[in-house]
């Protein structure tokens, strides 16, 4: 086999490609059965409603990435939503600092998360279940379960409901800035390497003198930025806070996280891989829709996808394994 026949094998059984092919044949289903689904205006809608899962499966990336996993980002953005209404309604501050207190407040959730798991070295499961909890219900008890914050400022609105040139949604620039921002650490930073040292053997990382604690830190204090960021813009597209919002989310993100070849073991996977992953659940959601299906098969296909698609990563991984040689019968 030729040096080049070999590195198109290679190519060809990468995770990426294989989420890829999914992702070209739901299109090519959906074309034909969703109205108006091979649209650019359905494109853009697309990719509308997906941004706030899209922000929390960015950052869930390297957190998965270093072995850990964050169950509290939905509930910390609901925490976080409540928070934005309240400062703004009921303290009276204008929306742009109530946004910039409200990442803040992400930034310190996510760090509770971090000092526990750092310091105390609990496991990041429990702690994360455990401030899914407690920011849950920190959302309920401010809220009595009823209060509902709307009527927001339409300069604020726009970022979730406005459209640049009538076309592209305005919070479609920044999520890009946040994948790029996140491929760059990941993929292009000494932090992003370590991610993935501490997900192999973090006791190794720590012997080979990686501040280990100080970067599974990190990647908590982001998740909690992140999850306020994706709040202020659930909250904009909505038009409304309320407690229950992102309910369920922190499955749909890792869910796309682990579609994209992230290893839930940690210390594999890639930032395109996560894209792609959030790209296949929004499109199958929104076939499913414009195709006149019921909602609850977008759950079952989704378990569905996942299932088929981390068997193909164990066929992939068996293919690309290099064949052993047969014993010589003269040995």
């Amino acid at each position: 086999m030729t040096r080049a026949t070999e590195n198109i094998r290679k190519s060809l059984l990468r995770f990426e490609t294989l989420l890829m092919f999914v992702l070209l044949a739901e299109c090519a289903i959906f074309s034909r059965t969703g109205t108006n689904f091979a649209t650019r205006a359905n494109t853009f809608e697309v990719i509308k409603f997906s941004v706030e899962i899209g922000l929390l499966a960015l950052v869930m990336t390297p957190v998965i990435l270093t072995g850990g996993i964050d169950l509290s980002v939905g509930a910390l953005l609901g925490l976080s939503a409540v928070l934005f209404g309240k400062l703004w309604r009921d303290a009276g501050m204008a929306w742009p600092l109530a946004a910039l207190l409200t990442l803040g407040i992400g930034a310190l959730a996510g760090s509770l998360n971090a000092t526990l798991i750092t310091l105390l070295r609990l496991p990041p499961l429990i702690v994360t279940l455990g401030t899914f909890s407690l920011f849950r219900g920190l959302a309920e008890a401010i809220t009595r379960g009823v209060d509902n914050f709307t009527g927001f400022p339409a300069d604020y609105l726009a970022f979730g409901q406005g459209y640049y040139g009538g076309v592209i949604p305005a919070q479609a620039p920044v999520f890009a800035l946040a994948a790029v921002f996140i491929w760059l650490l990941v993929h292009r930073t000494t932090f992003g390497r370590s991610f993935r040292a501490i997900g192999f053997a973090p006791e190794g990382a720590r012997y080979a003198g990686l501040p280990v604690a100080r970067r599974v830190a990190l990647v908590y204090v982001l998740s909690g930025l992140f999850s306020a960021l994706a709040a202020l813009i659930y909250v904009a597209r909505v038009g409304q806070a309320k407690a229950d919002a992102g309910t369920g989310y922190e499955l749909l993100a890792i869910t796309a996280v682990v579609l994209g070849g992230t290893s839930i073991f940690g210390g594999v996977g890639s930032v395109q891989g996560t894209l792609l992953g959030v790209a296949a659940l929004a499109v199958l959601k929104n076939g499913l829709t414009l195709s006149d299906q019921p909602s609850e098969l977008a759950g079952i296909l989704t378990g569905t996808l996942l299932i088929a698609v981390l068997a193909g990563e164990a066929l992939l991984a068996k293919l690309a394994r290099p064949q052993s040689q047969p014993d010589n019968p003269n040995c």
